[in-house]
This record gives C-alpha cells, sequence and structure tokens, in this order.
C-alpha cells in the first residue's frame, strides 16, 4: 500500500483529491496538510512514501516544504501539484528535490499512474513545462560532452540512460536483465558521481553534460 500525505492551502482541493487516490486500492491517503510546516510534522510522524505538495501556500510554501522534507526524510518522495507553471516555481521545485512537477488539470488516471511510478522511483514532468524545464538546461548550461567510460562504466552508463528517460528501477532492471537490487547500487554510484540525490536531478545532470541526447528522451 503506498501512503499519500495530500498537502494544499485549499480545503476543496484537498477533498477532491483525496476522494480520487481513495478510489485506488494501493493508494492510501494518510494525511492531509494545509501548508508546508503541517506537512512536515504529519510526514515525521507517518512516513508517507510520496507527499502531494502544492507550491503557492501561506507559511512555509511547498519549495521549501519539499527542500525540508528530502533533508530530513530522504525515502518521502515529493510530487508537486500545482496551478503553477511559471519557470522560476519548476526550477525551483526541481532544485529543491521534487521527484515529478504535474499541473492540477493533470487527468485522474495519469494522477494515479504518477503516484505509483513517483513510489516506485520514477520521475513524472508535466508536458506543458517539460519543454522549459529541458530548454533552459541546454540553453543555459555549459554542454561537456564526454564519453562514458571518463565518468561511467559502461553499465552504468546504460542505467543513466533509461534512468533519463523516466524508467523504473524494476523497468531498468528487466531491459538490462538485472536485479532491482543491482539497479539501487548502480543508481546509488551514480547520483555520487553526479553530485545530485535523486533521479530527477540526475536526469537533469545528464542533460547539462550531454551524456544524454535530448532528442532520445
Amino acid at each position: 500500500m503506498i501512503k499519500v500525505l495530500i498537502c494544499d492551502d485549499q480545503e476543496i482541493v484537498c477533498e477532491g483529491l483525496q476522494k480520487i487516490i481513495d478510489g485506488d486500492p494501493d493508494i492510501d491517503v494518510i494525511g492531509i496538510a494545509h501548508d508546508g510546516a503541517e506537512a512536515l510534522e504529519i510526514t515525521e510522524m507517518a512516513a508517507p512514501d510520496v507527499v502531494l505538495m502544492d507550491l503557492k501556500m501561506p507559511g512555509v510554501n511547498g519549495i521549501h516544504a519539499t527542500r525540508r522534507i528530502r533533508e530530513k526524510f530522504p525515502s518521502t518522495r515529493v510530487l508537486v501539484l500545482t496551478t503553477y507553471d511559471e519557470d522560476e516555481w519548476v526550477f525551483d521545485a526541481i532544485r529543491s528535490g521534487a521527484s515529478g512537477y504535474l499541473l492540477k488539470d493533470t487527468p485522474r488516471q495519469e494522477l494515479i499512474q504518477a503516484i505509483k511510478g513517483t513510489a516506485a522511483g520514477a520521475s513524472y514532468i508535466d508536458p506543458a513545462v517539460a519543454g522549459k524545464l529541458l530548454n533552459s538546461v541546454v540553453q543555459n548550461a555549459p554542454r561537456i560532452k564526454r564519453e562514458p567510460g571518463d565518468l561511467f562504466s559502461e553499465r552504468e552508463f546504460e542505467v543513466l540512460q533509461l534512468l533519463a528517460r523516466g524508467f523504473s528501477n524494476a523497468e531498468i532492471a528487466q531491459q538490462l536483465f538485472l536485479s532491482e537490487g543491482t539497479v539501487r547500487n548502480y543508481t546509488s554510484v551514480i547520483f555520487t558521481k553526479l553530485g545530485v540525490s535523486d533521479r530527477t536531478q540526475a536526469a537533469i545532470a545528464a542533460l547539462r553534460y550531454g551524456l544524454v541526447d535530448l532528442n532520445e528522451i
């Protein structure tokens, strides 16, 4: 069972999300928070697998809450669900450690899929903001084209390619005929070499250093 915490300052939004999520037998809403501070408190008590996080809230906003949750509770993943698609919100959320970024007009089934995928280690970026994010990486960051062997072993490079395309550990294991435990070990090494803490940041770093072709994702 996937434990989900909803964090949004609008009561009607929380009620709607809870109704949608509770309709899936594999997901359980274990709490509702109305600001970032409350989300931190509930996360500490209930250890959700995924926090469904709004961004613009009174007090501690979603950006700050995401950063603190990822620092204090690294096993809890944050999936942003917001109405804001402005560049600064997208970039700040990803830099703060969010595993994905969806807009509130996301269809019900896609939201459920994103929650399950996020819990399994995948990353989801709404198509409406993905172009902004990837174009910013390509245009504003230096592309340092490297041979895979300069930084990664051949197998690590294969794992990185699939990780950057949004494959979960289970899917990577199936593709490369490895165990999930072995894939987890490879991703840990990849994070260390790239200086990142999660899959989304690893994918962005791979683009930044020219290790992944934008056209292949």
